[in-house]
């Protein structure tokens, strides 16, 4: 008898989230109603926002006979991720190619695999397999001389508050490279360098320090680029990303407003290049480029603009 089990071990923290809203409304005999669709021609009397409810974006698929099951991965984000998948239990089991095993996966349905068959024809078998996964390939190599514009609008002035290994949180390797810029909610964010937006979160409407929950619960925007390496855009305004996952976006283009969401000690615009290295997404350094395009590296007290050099505090 085979049987076999598969657990999904998520390692990822960037979930795309399908949040609802709640709407409490009275109808023409003054009976209260509940519902997650606006009424029709009544004006409701509250309206709640319900808590963003992670969305599943990787499923490790079976095909094949039972006898020797194959696996497959489906991958539903705009961009590649790596796949690491592994045995956690198994009985009289062979995998060909043999797991633990990590996997480059396209958008789409991935290629077949691996295999799983009986060891012992004659005994009973069974495994259970589990996986996880990062956004971005493996193989990505960021581009030293690609140009980023600050992304703000041109005209306007926004103040670094943290840079590169900045003391408050820039401090791991997904943060290390990261600049936070201080800016009121609802200015327009515009992206940095062109690439295919890769994910969208837009439903978070909470933040602060004093919850650790929160450093996942950042409204956000993921863009990957030509060379591998991937934008992220993060604390933003809630349900106003302009851009949605599968778009082409240019240098220079709106793409959110900026919010406080997420972990925040105040209003701010989070901007990050990362890669996806052994199976964690690790920042690199980069230059931001003005519109008459000098060059410089970004600091902390710096004032930013996209028309003017850059200008100390």
């Amino acid at each position: 008898m085979v049987r076999c089990l598969l657990i999904a071990l998520l390692a990822l923290n960037f979930n795309e989230a399908d949040a609802k809203k709640l709407y409490k409304f009275q109808d023409e005999r003054g009976v209260l109603h509940y519902s997650d669709a606006p009424p029709a021609n009544i004006q409701p009397l509250e309206i709640r926002q319900l808590k963003a409810v992670p969305k599943r974006r990787v499923w490790l698929e079976k095909a094949g006979s039972e006898k020797q099951p194959e696996f497959y991965i489906r991958n539903n984000y705009f961009g590649p991720i790596e796949v690491e998948i592994s045995f956690a239990k198994r009985k009289n089991v062979i995998a060909s190619p043999e797991l633990p095993r990590r996997f480059n996966i396209a958008p789409g349905l991935s290629r077949h695999l691996f295999q799983i068959r009986g060891f012992n024809v004659h005994r009973g078998w069974s495994f259970t397999l589990q996986y996880q996964y990062m956004v971005g390939s493996s193989q990505a190599r960021h581009d030293a001389n690609a140009v980023y514009l600050p992304p703000i609008a041109s005209g306007a002035h926004f103040q670094v508050s943290q840079a590169f290994n900045g003391e408050f949180s820039h401090h791991d390797a997904q943060n290390r490279y990261a600049v936070d810029i201080v800016m009121p909610i609802g200015t327009p964010v515009y992206a940095a360098r062109s690439g295919i937006v890769m994910e969208v979160e837009n439903d978070y409407f909470k933040g602060g320090t004093d919850n650790k929950a929160y450093r996942s619960r950042a409204n956000s925007i993921r863009i990957l680029h030509a060379d591998g390496s991937m934008a992220v855009y993060a604390h933003l305004q809630l349900e106003k990303a302009q851009v949605y996952p599968g778009s082409e976006v240019h240098a220079g283009q709106l793409i959110a407003y900026s919010g406080n969401t997420g972990y925040s000690s105040g209003p701010h615009l989070h901007f990050a290049v990362q890669l996806n290295r052994d199976m964690t997404l690790v920042s690199v350094p980069f230059m931001f480029s003005n519109e008459s395009g000098t060059r410089f590296i970004p600091k902390s007290g710096m004032w930013l603009s996209r028309g003017l050099a850059p200008a100390d505090s």
